[in-house]
């Protein structure tokens, strides 16, 4: 049996987590969390790691070169450089409200990029 030492990020407590994996790759145990929301991130990042992405994108017409963009949920980890290249190609058109979406269901994931700041136009 396997065994992964983690750090939980679910809340500022930071506890030390052992995950305890089978030969099959299922969690059988997860220990040093004090909250359920220890176990629950030991699992997942075990089983199926996602991240929320945060970057910039470049803006036309617009007062600003850049607005700032974040996935609205997690993608799956390995999806990530796929990700950040898409932020990188495109390019969105002043003006750009908080919260419009500029990268729909980004490469396949079901989760949009959106800007988390506006730019007016230029």
């Amino acid at each position: 049996m396997a065994v992964r030492e983690l750090t939980c990020i679910s809340c500022p407590l930071g506890c030390p987590l052992q995950v305890e994996i089978d030969e099959a790759g299922q969690v059988v145990r997860v220990t040093g969390n004090t909250c359920k929301r220890g176990e629950v991130y030991g699992t997942k990042e075990v089983t199926a790691p996602e991240r929320t992405v945060t970057s910039t994108m470049r803006v036309e017409g617009g007062a600003q070169p850049l607005v700032p963009v974040r996935t609205r949920g997690d993608i799956p980890k390995e999806k990530i450089f796929a990700c950040m290249e898409a932020i990188r190609q495109g390019r969105v058109q002043a003006p750009v409200q908080l919260g419009d979406v500029v990268l729909p269901n980004v490469c396949g994931t079901g989760v949009d990029v959106v800007a988390t700041k506006g730019v007016a136009g230029g």
